[in-house]
């Protein structure tokens, strides 16, 4: 069910093509954080890079990003807090929040590799509201709003319309050094592998979701995941018309930190093949 806002501070609802005062915001805040992202990207600089723990890193990059992003944020929503990836103070998981990741694809940035991301969300105690994934680099913009619709721009996504596995391209995360459950993901894999007519591993979930939504790929899979790798993707591909599941079918992604996300026609598929017999 879509709960409207309709508190002084959340004015304004989105049209089919016109996003809302909220999502409005969330565009500005990334597109201000994406110039940040360029602006050290286009220099080729090797930003200072502080290492959080095995094939995890933050850069200088991440943070002038989320500080640039808060400030539009704070701007327009004072009382609103935060649930973001570089900020551990007083970080929110409940009531009226910004779910911010200021990049989505930190290996792939610092490797002058150009397919990272932007992923905000608004999200209270219903669940998501809006989100925004940008591609800085390719200057792609995707929003949903709960109860809207899904889109590029200006254009309405639509989840993919294969309904068989043989034609299908699928999404995936592998687990890098240090994560657990290797071998499940790797028996995972190969069932899926055998099954489908490719797989790409492409180093944004975000993106990876927003592409599902967009008909890109048909699924994704991934594991160890946070809030913010997931929430304005969750939304995208709901609104496109498609399914986010955990990988046991349930409804706690995020507290499990993993996803499978579908076409409504290939979800059930992809879980069965992901499972096994």
């Amino acid at each position: 069910m879509r709960r409207e806002h309709t508190g002084p501070e959340f004015r304004g609802k989105a049209s089919p093509t016109m996003p809302s005062s909220i999502a409005t915001t969330l565009i500005s805040a990334a597109r201000a954080g994406a110039d940040v992202l360029r602006s050290y990207f286009a220099r080729s600089l090797v930003p200072g890079v502080m290492q959080k723990g095995p094939a995890d890193f933050v850069s200088e990059a991440d943070l002038q990003s989320e500080t640039v992003i808060r400030r539009v944020l704070g701007a327009a929503y004072p009382d609103v807090r935060f649930q973001a990836e570089e900020t551990d103070v007083d970080r929110a998981s409940t009531g009226p929040r910004f779910i911010i990741d200021p990049l989505d694809g930190t290996t792939n940035f610092l490797r002058e590799i150009p397919h990272f991301s932007i992923s905000l969300a608004y999200a209270d105690d219903t669940g998501t509201v809006a989100g925004v994934v940008l591609d800085p680099m390719r200057d792609e913009l995707f929003w949903a709003e709960r109860g809207v619709g899904a889109f590029l721009g200006e254009r309405r996504l639509r989840v993919s319309s294969l309904t068989s596995l043989e034609a299908a391209l699928i999404h995936t995360g592998i687990p890098h050094r240090g994560a657990a459950d290797h071998a499940r993901y790797l028996s995972r894999l190969s069932r899926v592998m055998a099954s489908v007519v490719g797989i790409r591993r492409m180093g944004s979930a975000a993106l990876d979701l927003s592409y599902v939504a967009a008909g890109r790929g048909d699924a994704f899979f991934e594991r160890g995941l946070k809030p913010w790798d997931l929430a304005a993707g969750m939304l995208l591909v709901c609104e496109a018309g498609g399914v986010v599941t955990d990988q046991d079918g349930g409804e706690r992604m995020v507290e499990r930190g993993e996803v499978l996300a579908a076409s409504s026609a290939l979800h059930a598929l992809v879980l069965r093949t992901l499972n096994g017999p």
